[in-house]
C-alpha cells in the first residue's frame, strides 16, 4: 500500500518526467538523430540514478550505447533483470500525425477515457520501460525493493539489436539474474489482462530490380523494354499463393504445428472480429486460409511488403519507365524456423524468378529468433499473482504477432525465460502515425511492476 499510494501522490511528476523523455527524437535507424539517440542515453542514465541505482554506466557499443544500471540489496536476494530501449521508430510520414510526434499530448479516446499520450515512442517502447523505473523509485523511497534489480536499456532495437548480442555474450557475468522482465508487448485490454509467451522471429529484406541504365521516356522505349515496377510487382504478387500461403520453397519446413486442442484453448481469449474490423475500418479481414485472426497474428507465418518505390512520385506527371525499383519485405516467423535460413531461402528464390529483361539484388538486414516462454516458471507465476492483485483478473496467456529478436538471445546466453509483462494495446498505433499509450495503463503497469517484485521474491523464498 506504501508503494501505491507513493505512485498516485507522485503522478504529476511520474507523467511529466515520460512526457519530457518523448520530446527527445531518438530515431535509431536515421543518422541524422544520432545527437538525439545519445541525448535519451544520458537521460535514461539520470533516471536510474535519481531513482536509487548505485551503479549506473552508459556502456559504449559499436553503435548506440547501452544503459547499465544496478542496485544489490541484498547477495542472496533474488535479482530481477530489466530490459527495455529508448531508441524509437521514425515517424514518417509527418503529415498523418494529428499532433507533432516529439511533442507529446494527452488527449481522451475511445478506448483511454482517462487519457492517452500521443507521441513516438509512447508506447514502444519508452512508456514502457520507463514504468520500470519509476516502480524502482516508488520501491527504493518506501523500502518494499525485495529483490535485487539491474537495467539494460538499449538503443538499437529498432534497427535489429546486433550490438546488444555481443555485449550479452561479454557481460553474462554483469547480467548474472534469476528472472528477465520485459515490458514491450500489449495486453488484450484492462478489462481482460493478459501475458505474452510466444513472440514471433524477423527476417527482413531489402530488393532491387534493375532494368535499363537510366530512366526512360515511357513512350519511346514502353512495350519494348522491362518496367522494373512491373516486374517487381508481378515477382512480389507470385510469393504467395491464392490461399496466402508463401510460395518460397522450404519455407515451412520447420513451421511448428501445433495441436488442435492448443489451438482451440488459444481461440478462447477474448475476440470480437466485427470490433477488430471496425476499428480498422475494413470490411473484411484477410490471411491464410483455414486459420482464424488470432491464430493468424500469432501462431503462423507471414510475408508482407513494408514498402515500394521507384520511378516518379511527385506532384503532377512524368511519363517516365524507371530504370530501378524496390522494395522492403519482412517476414514473421514461427517456432523452429530460423531468420538466416529463411534469408537465404528468400533470397535464392526471388533471384530464380526474376526475367533475364532485369537484374535482381537482394540485401539482407536484421532479424530475430522467435520465442515461446513456459506459464510454469516462478517469473511467470509472480506475473500472473501479480496482475491478479493489480486488476482482480487471472491474466490470459496470448502470442503475440510481433518479434522482440532479444528473447530467443536471453533465452541462449544468459539461460534466463523473460517474463513479457507489457501494458499498451493493439490499437495503440505503434510504428504507426498517432502513436499512443493510455495514462492509465502506464500508472496500472507501474503499480502491477512493483508488485510483482513482492510477488517473485516470495516464490524464491519457498
Amino acid at each position: 500500500m506504501a508503494v501505491k499510494q507513493y505512485i498516485h501522490d507522485n503522478q504529476d511528476r511520474f507523467l511529466n518526467e515520460l512526457l519530457d523523455l518523448l520530446r527527445i527524437p531518438s530515431v535509431s535507424a536515421d543518422p541524422k538523430f544520432k545527437g538525439d539517440v545519445m541525448a535519451a542515453a544520458e537521460f535514461v542514465k539520470e533516471s536510474l540514478e535519481k531513482a536509487g541505482a548505485d551503479t549506473v554506466e552508459v556502456c559504449q557499443t559499436a553503435g548506440y550505447p547501452i544503459v547499465y544500471g544496478e542496485k544489490i540489496i541484498d547477495p542472496s536476494a533474488p535479482t530481477v533483470l530489466v530490459y527495455g530501449h529508448y531508441d524509437v521508430q521514425p515517424a514518417d510520414p509527418y503529415e498523418l500525425w494529428d499532433s507533432p510526434p516529439f511533442e507529446p499530448v494527452i488527449k481522451k479516446t475511445e478506448m483511454h477515457p482517462e487519457g492517452a499520450i500521443f507521441a513516438r515512442g509512447s508506447a514502444d517502447d519508452k512508456g514502457q520501460f520507463y514504468m520500470h523505473v519509476k516502480a524502482f523509485e516508488a520501491m527504493m523511497q518506501t523500502n518494499e525493493l525485495t529483490c535485487n534489480i539491474k537495467f539494460m536499456i538499449e538503443g538499437e532495437e529498432e534497427v535489429g539489436s546486433s550490438n546488444l548480442d555481443i555485449f550479452v555474450k561479454e557481460n553474462k557475468e554483469k547480467l548474472a539474474a534469476d528472472v528477465i522482465l520485459i515490458s514491450d508487448t500489449s495486453m488484450l485490454s484492462l478489462e481482460n489482462p493478459s501475458i505474452t509467451v510466444g513472440l514471433r522471429g524477423l527476417a527482413y529484406m531489402e530488393v532491387e530490380v534493375t532494368g535499363p541504365n537510366r530512366d526512360l521516356h515511357s513512350g519511346t522505349y514502353g512495350g519494348a523494354v522491362a518496367n522494373p515496377i512491373n516486374i517487381l510487382c508481378k515477382m512480389i504478387a507470385s510469393l504467395q499463393d491464392e490461399n496466402n500461403h508463401i510460395t518460397i520453397p522450404g519455407f515451412y519446413d520447420k513451421v511448428e504445428e501445433l495441436s488442435a486442442a492448443y489451438r482451440e484453448q488459444l481461440n478462447k481469449a477474448p475476440f470480437d472480429e466485427e470490433d477488430y474490423k471496425k476499428k480498422l475500418n475494413i470490411d473484411s479481414v484477410h490471411g491464410e486460409n483455414g486459420f482464424t485472426t488470432i491464430e493468424r497474428t500469432g501462431i503462423r507465418p507471414t510475408l508482407d511488403v513494408n514498402g515500394i518505390w521507384g520511378g516518379y512520385t511527385g506532384e503532377g506527371a512524368k511519363t517516365v519507365l524507371p530504370s530501378k525499383a524496390y522494395a522492403k519485405i519482412s517476414m514473421r516467423l514461427v517456432p523452429n524456423q530460423d531468420h538466416k535460413e529463411i534469408s537465404d531461402l528468400f533470397q535464392k528464390h526471388f533471384e530464380s524468378i526474376a526475367p533475364e529483361s532485369v537484374k535482381v539484388k537482394v540485401t539482407p538486414h536484421h532479424g530475430g529468433h522467435p520465442a515461446v516462454v513456459p506459464t510454469d516458471s516462478a517469473g511467470y507465476k509472480a506475473a500472473e499473482s501479480a496482475i491478479l492483485e493489480a486488476f482482480g483478473k487471472k491474466a490470459i496467456p496470448t502470442r503475440e504477432g510481433g518479434s522482440i529478436p532479444i528473447t530467443s538471445l536471453f533465452q541462449k546466453e544468459l539461460g534466463l525465460d523473460p517474463i513479457l509483462l507489457g501494458f499498451g494495446l493493439d490499437t495503440d498505433a505503434i510504428h504507426s502515425p498517432n502513436e499512443h499509450y493510455g495514462v492509465k495503463n502506464y500508472f496500472m503497469g507501474i503499480e502491477t511492476i512493483a508488485m510483482f517484485f513482492k510477488y517473485f521474491r516470495q516464490s524464491s523464498n519457498k
